[in-house]
């Protein structure tokens, strides 16, 4: 089967999110090969609006993770259901981190980065992955893991026997460990979900000098999401869900030796609001937020 999915964003932009082939090789396991979607988190997985309450994302997913991350490879996907498990596997290319200049920054970290398949280069593979537990109702339990390196156009651009234009360009790249943990849970009309992010970065003193950058060593972001349907036991399948957030993402956890934390970078979200599901994918919101940071009481 092949899979895809198109959307138009922001009035003037059309996007490929997602175009793959994918062979089952069995009633529970498939191989897959195109442009995917990193399966880090929650929201970078399940990315349309009326899957998550507010009407922007969590900035958590937008800045630490960051959605929508989708890049060229293949993936292997599968079930243990005897153990309530399900995984994918994937090897894909990684960001590319320097494209006549620096694109990574403390402030949105590593987004500018994202290849997105058009144009797409690799020099190594890099490893993504996740496995999610079902087996209690109404909860689902997530870990995913990133581990890869940065690309750099400057490999195309320089002459790689020349031991100076080797140091500038590994100068460019820089190294990616991401973890996560999420939590879904739903009970009649209760509604929760949590979700937690660590991005550890190798190299980042170079790159910053070399890109006159101000890229973090280390990224955090987590929130905690509670709802509650309105229109439970109603005689209606539309929801009407109140929810609260509480959100923190620091692109500036921890910076290289030398370098001073900028505090505006350690950011906190608060946000109440509705949402209105008039069908599975049809949803209207409304949401009130709260924004402040280190750098400002």
């Amino acid at each position: 089967s092949f899979i895809s999915e198109l959307e138009f964003e922001h009035v003037s932009e059309v996007y490929v999110e997602q175009a793959f082939l994918n062979y089952k090789l069995k009633h529970n396991m498939s191989v897959q090969a195109g442009l995917m979607l990193i399966p880090m988190g929650i929201q970078n997985l399940y990315h349309e609006p009326p899957t998550f309450n507010g009407v922007e994302r969590t900035n958590v997913d937008k800045y630490i993770v960051p959605t929508t991350w989708r890049e060229m490879g293949v993936a292997i996907n599968g079930s243990l259901e005897e153990h309530s498990l399900n995984y994918q596997l994937m090897l894909v290319n990684g960001f590319n981190g320097y494209n006549d200049g620096g694109v990574f920054s403390g402030k949105k970290g590593l987004r500018s980065g994202r290849q997105k398949g058009a144009k797409s280069y690799m020099t190594e593979m890099d490893f993504a992955g996740r496995v999610s537990y079902y087996g209690m109702p109404g909860l689902n339990l997530g870990a995913s893991f990133y581990k890869g390196e940065s690309e750099t156009s400057k490999y195309n651009e320089l002459n790689l026997d020349d031991a100076a234009a080797v140091a500038s360009a590994d100068s460019s790249k820089i190294g990616i460990q991401m973890l996560g943990v999420d939590a879904r849970y739903t009970n009649g009309p209760i509604q929760a979900r949590a979700q937690y992010i660590v991005a550890d970065l190798e190299n980042t003193s170079a790159y910053n000098d070399f890109a006159n950058s101000d890229l973090g060593s280390v990224m955090t972001g987590y929130y905690l999401e509670g709802g509650y349907n309105l229109l439970d036991n109603k005689d209606t399948d539309n929801e009407l869900v109140v929810f609260a957030r509480y959100e923190n993402y620091n692109t500036h956890a921890e910076v290289a030796e030398g370098m001073d934390a900028n505090l505006a970078y350690n950011r906190t979200e608060n946000t109440i609001g509705l949402t209105y599901k008039i069908a599975s994918g049809a949803a209207f919101k409304a949401d009130y937020q709260v924004f402040k940071n280190d750098a400002s009481s």
